[in-house]
């Protein structure tokens, strides 16, 4: 009765690794049709179900709402600060971008929300991107604050254990880029080159 018992809980864990594998795969393709609509000019899939109004805290311990957006192109990019490549690479990629776009620079927010509150107080998001661009606004907020707001840009984020007793988190890495309504145009990604990214950038400075 026991080996059965044991076969049966071993089944079921296959079963949901199975289902959790299925789920990563479909978010992944709905991401690269998303990013290959983007780069061919073309309508995003789901453009309008992904972002949404959301009250969040920034770097300098103020408020910040998603109202502050309406009228304003914007860039979204999720991450944390214990990040050990992507995030710090994101944000300097996003540095000379925004340098490299002059006064239009000025006309777009862009927005680096946190999916570890825990760990990125405001505090340790005003000294973390002091390293980086000033325009860019770190955002953070309670556990539920900040998990109604990647639900709502459908954004997986996911605690890891480290060797160390720590933890790290998965999350996912694409930028996304929406216009003065709300709407999403296009999406940065980490396989693009710098090139094409200021392009798109460039595009979302001046469509407003």
């Amino acid at each position: 009765m026991a080996a059965k018992t044991t076969l049966l809980a071993r089944l079921r864990f296959a079963l949901w690794g199975l289902v959790a594998l299925a789920a990563v795969i479909a978010g992944a393709l709905v991401l690269g049709h998303m990013q290959e609509a983007a780069r061919q000019g073309a309508s995003l899939p789901g453009a309008v179900r992904i972002g949404g109004e959301f009250e969040l805290i920034d770097q300098n311990g103020k408020a910040f709402s998603s109202e502050r957006l309406k009228a304003k192109p914007h860039a979204v990019f999720f991450g944390f600060t214990h990040c050990p490549d992507i995030c710090p690479t994101t944000l300097y990629e996003m540095t000379k971008h925004l340098e490299a776009l002059g006064s239009k620079a000025n006309d777009l927010a862009v927005l680096f929300i946190t999916v570890d509150p825990a760990r990125d107080t405001p505090e340790q998001l005003n000294k973390y991107l002091s390293a980086f661009d000033s325009r860019i606004i770190g955002l953070s907020g309670s556990e539920a604050q900040v998990a109604d707001v990647t639900k709502k840009y459908r954004i997986v984020a996911e605690k890891v254990g480290t060797s160390d007793g720590g933890y790290t988190m998965n999350h996912t890495a694409t930028v996304f880029l929406f216009d003065g309504k709300g709407t999403l145009v296009s999406t940065l990604s980490w396989e693009e080159d710098e090139k094409t990214r200021q392009a798109k950038l460039d595009r979302l400075a001046e469509r407003g």
